[in-house]
């Protein structure tokens, strides 16, 4: 739709622009013919011999004429006019503003102008002398000339701010059916595990094994997790000083017991304590996401390897598998809502991923590097405080 709205623009761009052109070309045609009207008034009226002692009527008739073509002259009140003689010397000037100093020179250079845009026109005077008419386009013929580029840019603009318009209301669609997802996934979850809650607390005062509940209380605590993790989002998650290290090392050890034990994750970070602003929760749940693809990208088996360093004012953590790797065309639509590569995914896992740490961190995630069959770098970029 966005594709058809922005050629629909371009062909109305590129129509008006043309219309104009006509329109122009027509004007330039008609201020020609005014100025060799013009032109043929002031030879007419140059070419007047003077008569004594005529007839009453045939003097009122040749002053009426003289009159007219001195009204014809007088008229042109828009086209800049210069009248040379054969030498070149100015004989006249209509329109233009002359300064003070070197005037002569300012006239030279408008009529070398004059001359590079239209062809002078040239009338003989009674004497049969030749006199060149040197001409300009007028100021709204060159106004019109312009507004063929005011049009387009105008246009581009209009096309520039819809695009922004249309994606802006796109992306807050999006956002509204991320929150009401993420919102009624809390709400259903939450009364089954309030449920399970109660069941770990029944099974606690029997002769059950305490290792069994243990690890039932750990998995329904996990639920507990989710179901947190997702009433945040679209809400105000408040942010806390955290080291980065423990923050990852949280869930690095979660993950480690559920992945395959042929995969290795290790860690790489460095003596000194990087402190960043983050919501643990969230930022656990990134981390989570992220090895998760890695083992998905290397079948189960491979080194996975987590790095921390200080780049200025922000921390870099780097996220490196061995898996099948992501073409560099990719790189971006592996963000996007929907894009998979597994039989049965939804494509919501990095995508939730970037909006975790571009809207709750302010920070920034992205395919940093990439080979084909050789790995994958996912970079985040968080403010160090």
């Amino acid at each position: 739709m966005k594709y058809l709205f922005i050629i629909t623009a371009i062909i109305i761009a590129i129509a008006s622009g043309w219309i104009t052109n006509v329109l122009v070309n027509e004007l330039k045609e008609e201020e020609r013919k005014k100025i060799e009207v013009w032109a043929e008034s002031l030879a007419l009226l140059m070419s007047q011999p003077e008569f004594e002692n005529l007839d009453k009527a045939v003097e009122d008739a040749f002053n009426r004429y003289k009159s007219h073509l001195l009204n014809i002259i007088q008229d042109n009140t828009t086209i800049p006019v210069i009248v040379t003689d054969e030498t070149g010397n100015v004989a006249d000037k209509k329109n233009i503003e002359v300064p003070e100093q070197n005037p002569e020179e300012y006239l030279k250079e408008k009529i070398a102008k004059f001359s590079n845009r239209h062809k002078p026109i040239v009338i003989k005077s009674i004497e049969d002398i030749k006199i060149y008419v040197y001409y300009d386009d007028s100021t709204v013929l060159k106004n019109l000339q312009l507004f063929p580029f005011v049009q387009l840019a105008v246009v581009f603009i209009f096309i520039a701010v819809s695009f922004l318009a249309l994606n802006s209301t796109k992306k807050a669609e999006q956002n509204r059916v991320w929150v009401g997802l993420s919102k009624e996934t809390a709400h259903q979850l939450g009364t089954p595990i309030s449920s399970l809650m109660a069941w770990v607390e029944y099974l606690k005062a029997k002769d059950i094994d305490s290792k069994l509940l243990t690890e039932m209380d750990k998995d329904v605590q996990r639920l507990k997790t989710i179901a947190e993790r997702f009433s945040k989002i679209g809400s105000h998650a408040d942010p806390e000083p955290m080291d980065l290290a423990e923050a990852v090392s949280h869930a690095v050890e979660y993950m480690g017991k559920r992945i395959s034990s042929k995969v290795n994750i290790q860690t790489d970070f460095p003596e000194e304590t990087i402190c960043v602003l983050m919501n643990e929760s969230l930022f656990g749940w990134v981390i989570e996401n992220l090895i998760k693809n890695a083992v998905d990208a290397m079948d189960g088996q491979g080194l996975i390897t987590i790095s921390a360093f200080v780049k200025g004012k922000k921390t870099v953590l780097d996220l490196s598998d061995t898996g099948k790797g992501i073409p560099k065309s990719k790189f971006d639509a592996v963000f996007q809502p929907g894009y998979t590569t597994k039989k049965r995914g939804w494509g919501l896992g990095l995508s939730l991923v970037r909006r975790i740490i571009e809207s709750y961190h302010k920070g920034k995630i992205f395919v940093y590097k990439s080979e084909i069959g050789k790995g994958t770098t996912f970079r985040i970029e968080l403010r160090i405080i």
